[in-house]
């Protein structure tokens, strides 16, 4: 069945009138001494919440990130540079989570990844140390792109967090990784903020740094906001005062707000204003010079027009996030599961739970936790993390002792560096290496990345192996590099270095062990400079 969206909105709307109507009656599923913050908050007062209603957050938090990953599913990274039109039908019925657990599991690796730190904390407790998640997440058996994969090939060749994030080690470091895997960070520090952002500051670094590390910590307090408030605009603005006003993430999320201040009916609009003006990315290299834009800031952007133009609707907010286009599964999932976790399971429209408890009971690839067990897992956390932090638990209910957030630690990647040109390596625009051999090149700027992969001949069935090469840099030996052709082991760059002095440089690779049935082949160098590139 496909549900264009009209068809979506008119179904949507009468289940939240339906829904409006409850809450006003009947107070639906929230606590009676619930309160809800406004700009004026005191977080002195302490926040009255029954189990079942924290219990009830938690599993919409859950199963929010399950439903909006799955409406996005169809359209993830197939609009990129372009929003996906009105017109165009994005399918929902019953089977949609059945059959992307079947047929494409790996669509949910964003919350099989959260799964790896949540499975940690309840082996090791609260304080398990960063070198534990590390150790886990790099020996997982799934796949990993970007970000995250560049910190298991350096964790796995001796790299620790937080160096594994840094962006001088990890290209990818302001990529949306952390992002879209910090949601557990929120869902067990209820109502604290800070304690949400020392939690990402433990694991984020481990894949992310600067602007891509601020994802998460915002994403994060997003959700520990939820529990305590149901004004989506105080959430968004609220949670935004734990990231370093000088960042441009904070910038960039910032002009969304007020884009929608000043235009609060339309979000093409706003689209229309984060492309004009963030949509240049200048870290990730796949990224850079082309539309597809894994940047964190910008997708978290489509977080928020999704949020803020939703209006607290959990179908129309989902919708809108998803046709903003990029990475279209993950930011509908995070929009998702925050809504989720502020109505609650029991508030989250039929519609949108159908066909949810077909998977409930289903353990997520490569993991040996269910839905309903996570729901179980992440309340214990939050339970403990409540304790810790002031609360206190009386029986059935709940005293929250909420935390005013603070801004974390400034950090910024990719300093005085800017892309100006991509270098074509060959006419044929790569170059193999099937012998003992080399390749040179030369630019101006201070720094490089070259683009390649290390690759097993095709009909080769000998399995694996490792190249081995070496980079020089005006003649000096910087580093001997290994290039695994396992791809859960692979480096998703042939090779790079920043920080260089400005002037003209000469990178030589060296291949230094070359074998037949198995080849190294170079694409292209994305060269920086310390000024951007004039515009004419």
């Amino acid at each position: 069945m496909y549900a264009p969206k009209v068809l979506i909105m008119k179904k949507n709307t009468l289940i939240s009138i339906f829904s409006l109507i409850c809450i006003v009656l009947t107070g639906c599923n929230k606590d009676k001494n619930q309160s809800t913050p406004d700009s004026s908050f005191n977080y002195s007062k302490i926040i009255a919440i029954s189990t079942d209603v924290l219990r009830d957050k938690i599993r919409g938090g859950w199963a929010g990130q399950v439903i909006g990953c799955t409406y996005g599913g169809p359209t993830e990274f197939k609009f990129c540079g372009t929003m996906i039109q009105d017109y165009t039908p994005i399918p929902w019925d019953e089977n949609r989570m059945q059959w992307y657990f079947d047929n494409v599991p790996g669509l949910y690796d964003d919350i099989y990844m959260d799964l790896t730190f949540v499975e940690i904390f309840e082996k090791e407790g609260l304080d398990a140390p960063a070198e534990s998640h590390a150790h886990a997440f790099a020996n997982a058996e799934y796949k990993l792109w970007h970000a995250n994969q560049a910190a298991r090939y350096n964790i796995l060749n001796g790299i620790a967090p937080p160096a594994s994030g840094y962006w001088e080690n990890n290209p990818h470091s302001e990529d949306i990784d952390f992002q879209i895997e910090a949601d557990f960070a929120g869902l067990m520090s209820p109502g604290m903020v800070n304690t949400s952002s020392t939690i990402c500051d433990k694991i984020g670094h481990i894949m992310n740094y600067g602007d891509g590390w601020y994802g998460g910590v915002y994403v994060a307090a997003m959700y520990a906001l939820a529990f305590i408030s149901d004004n989506v605009e105080w959430i968004v603005t609220e949670a935004l005062k734990t990231i370093p006003v000088q960042s441009d993430f904070y910038q960039c999320i910032n002009d969304v707000i007020a884009w929608h201040r000043q235009n609060p009916e339309d979000w093409k609009q706003t689209w229309f204003e984060v492309e004009k003006k963030w949509s240049s990315d200048i870290g990730c290299p796949s990224g850079v010079f082309h539309p597809f834009n894994i940047d964190a800031k910008i997708n978290a952007a489509y977080i928020i027009i999704g949020m803020l133009y939703g209006n607290g609707d959990f179908g129309e907010s989902i919708d809108i996030s998803t046709r903003c286009g990029q990475d279209s599964d993950c930011n509908p999932a995070s929009v998702a599961g925050i809504l989720g976790t502020m109505i609650g399971y029991s508030n989250i429209p039929d519609y949108w739970k159908m066909g949810i408890d077909k998977v409930e009971d289903r353990d997520f690839k490569y993991t040996a936790i269910s839905l309903n067990d996570v729901y179980q897992i992440s309340y214990r956390h939050a339970m403990q993390n409540i304790e810790r932090n002031g609360g206190k638990i009386d029986s059935d209910n709940i005293h929250l002792t909420p935390q005013k957030p603070a801004a974390v630690q400034y950090e910024k990647g990719f300093k005085n560096h800017y892309p100006v040109e991509q270098l074509q390596i060959e006419e044929n625009n790569q170059k193999l290496f099937k012998e003992n051999t080399e390749h040179t090149f030369e630019f101006e700027g201070v720094g490089f990345v070259l683009r390649g992969r290390s690759a097993i001949d095709s009909g080769n069935r000998s399995g694996d192996y490792d190249h081995l090469i070496e980079l020089y840099v005006d003649d000096e030996l910087i580093e001997t590099i290994k290039l695994p052709t396992d791809f859960t082991r692979r480096r998703n760059e042939i090779c790079w270095k920043y920080n260089l002095e400005k002037r003209n440089h000469v990178v030589t690779v060296k291949l230094i062990n070359p074998k037949d049935g198995y080849h190294l082949r170079l694409y292209d160098a994305l060269i920086y400079d310390n000024q951007a590139l004039n515009s004419f």
